[in-house]
């Protein structure tokens, strides 16, 4: 898939490459319980989902529009025509969250 249109130059990911969408705020969180959780707080390692926004060729599983979980920190951030998106490898997806059933088996979310 190709970003931007207009006068300037398009964006074309290249082999497994996955563009995301900045995930929302990692702020203060609300547990279950209703208890406010601090920005601050040490969380062991807390993953984000997150829209794709563009894939490269190679990728295998992952499609625009699908919602992916990953690990923030192994991912970089890129700007694009003034919007903020991570770059990351489909290898380093943990799980994938689509309309579609390609694979025959898994969690409804």
């Amino acid at each position: 898939m190709t970003l931007g249109q207009g006068n300037r130059q398009s964006v074309t990911m290249l082999n497994d490459r996955v563009l995301v969408q900045v995930p929302p705020s990692q702020g203060e969180r609300r547990s279950r319980a209703g208890m406010i959780i601090p920005a601050t707080a040490q969380v062991a390692k807390r993953l984000s989902w997150s829209e794709v926004v563009a894939v490269g060729p190679s990728t295998r599983s992952v499609k625009v529009g699908d919602t992916v979980l990953f690990n923030a920190d192994e991912c970089a951030e890129v700007e694009v025509k003034g919007e903020t998106y991570l770059l990351l490898r489909e290898r380093d997806i943990h799980a994938l969250a689509a309309e579609r059933n390609d694979f025959g088996t898994g969690l409804y979310l």
